[in-house]
């Protein structure tokens, strides 16, 4: 027993000297070809999108009514201390695998199993989430052009009289699935270009919103209750994060260790700027009781005479977030890889296709389980699946750091967090704190999550470990180059 939790049991670590270049055999390489221009895009096209487009809605209509703007604020400044620690470990460790391969590399074999399966469910429903955000808008211009699709497929089993499946969303999970099995590089000029679209339309939505604006609305600002802010905080976190996804492309990019921490740091305060103003010209176009919770700025904007812009909004959102499903589907089929790579999980996962040099076996199976769970789960529930996961992925992302940095302050890094160690520990305190709002039902279905993930874990991960003692070789953490 003593042996399993020592450091050639669980408690093993991954050698950071050993996560370089060469790591991963045969069919197991990914392509550096992402820039900063290109991280960043993916940063923002992570964070703003859902939040905007839905959620801003959501919570204002049934959490915190105008206090949403508070709600993002909390949330992005939890995420703000949780981001400048990724933006350390991205500089220090340019490896596929984000939170995963870093808390595998400080806190230990166990640590990095946890936070990698946390995140394979976490990152698919955020996927499915956003899907389900675009289909509401979907729904809205079908609306307005008067076609009448049965309704069966427009929506989730009890969202609506009749609805039996979203097939929209559904659908939109196995097109970007597709296109990332056509390769990074042609993936990231799309990722690209629709995020230019996406902020474009968020600023048209400001710019033109702002002038239709009623302070009265304002008023009540708290008409749910602080906690009812602090709650909506909870809810909306998922949509002020995305750089951590960002960060599992590391691997492919030309110069990771100094453009992944300015992505990271970039795209985020890009994204607050913008979910501010947005969340002030929401709430004040219409009081929060009638903003639509699943299409809020176009019914907005058609309240104050404004369809055709109301529209616009419509096909922007609808292409925008597209960026939310493409970073965060690249971002779990990139842990997926190096989880499998790892032999965490069977290496037939970690196959790259020999033309594209990308997972395409594990892009298609998340694209298929999004799709399940966009096409039958309501957006509330799903998007509340994902936020525990990513907060307590924030929790041990900021405690690695801190550990890091007093236990190995000789490795060279090209960005260092400021503050240490209060900056990190404030991402602890909030993002813990942040838990607490979620509801029961959540907690329960992390759990068993956790539970099966204990049983893949020593049932097989612990056994074929690249960490585990090979036959014929009884130095503990030596590494099996069978596959080299």
């Amino acid at each position: 027993m003593a042996g399993l939790w020592s450091g050639e049991g669980v408690l093993r670590r991954k050698p950071i000297e050993h996560i370089e270049e060469t790591e991963g055999g045969a069919g197991q390489q990914l392509s550096r070809t992402l820039g900063l221009r290109h991280l960043t895009a993916i940063g923002v096209g992570g964070i703003i999108g859902a939040g905007v487009f839905s959620l801003a809605g959501t919570v204002a209509n049934g959490k915190a009514g105008p206090a949403v703007l508070i709600s993002f604020l909390v949330a992005g400044l939890a995420s703000a201390c949780a981001a400048l620690s990724y933006a350390e470990f991205a500089g220090l460790i340019p490896k596929a695998g984000s939170a995963y391969t870093y808390g595998y590399a400080v806190l230990g074999e166990l640590g990095g199993w946890f936070i990698g399966w946390d995140l394979l469910l976490e990152y698919t429903a955020i996927v499915a989430v956003v899907a389900i955000g675009i289909s509401g808008y979907f729904s809205f211009l079908l609306g307005e052009t008067g076609l009448d699709l049965p309704a069966w497929m427009l929506g989730a089993p009890g969202t609506g009289a009749g609805h039996r499946v979203d097939l929209f969303a559904a659908v939109l999970c196995l097109l970007i699935a597709y296109l990332l099995t056509r390769g990074i590089k042609n993936a990231a000029r799309f990722e690209l270009i629709v995020v230019g679209l996406k902020v474009a339309v968020v600023l048209l939505v400001i710019v033109v919103g702002v002038f239709h604006v009623k302070t009265g609305n304002w008023h009540p600002f708290f008409p749910f209750g602080v906690s009812g802010a602090f709650t909506g905080a909870a809810t909306v976190f998922f949509a002020v994060f995305g750089y951590d996804a960002m960060s599992t492309a590391a691997e492919e990019s030309v110069d990771a260790q100094r453009h992944m921490p300015k992505a990271i740091i970039y795209s985020l305060a890009i994204s607050m700027v913008l979910y501010v103003a947005v969340s002030l010209v929401l709430t004040g176009m219409q009081n929060y009781r009638d903003i639509d919770p699943d299409s809020g700025f176009s019914t907005a904007f058609k309240s104050v005479g404004l369809s055709g812009i109301a529209d616009v909004v419509a096909v922007g959102a609808i292409i925008g977030i597209l960026t939310v499903m493409f970073t965060f589907m690249l971002g779990v089929t990139r842990v997926w890889f190096s989880m499998s790579r790892d032999g965490l999980l069977p290496k037939w996962f970690a196959k790259t296709d020999a033309v594209h040099h990308v997972p395409v076996r594990v892009t298609w199976i998340v694209g298929v389980v999004s799709a399940v769970i966009a096409g039958l789960l309501p957006i509330q529930e799903a998007a509340e699946l994902t936020n525990i996961g990513i907060l307590l992925a924030f929790v041990v992302v900021c405690v690695a750091v801190i550990v890091l940095r007093y236990r190995r302050p000789d490795l060279p890094r090209t960005f260092r967090a400021p503050g240490m160690p209060v900056t990190p520990a404030l991402g602890v305190i909030f993002s813990i704190w942040l838990t607490t709002y979620l509801d029961w039902q959540t907690w329960v279905r992390f759990v068993v999550w956790f539970l099966i993930g204990l049983i893949v874990y020593f049932g097989y991960s612990y056994r074929k470990s690249e960490l585990a003692v090979r036959p014929g070789d009884t130095r503990p953490g030596s590494f099996d180059k069978r596959d080299e």
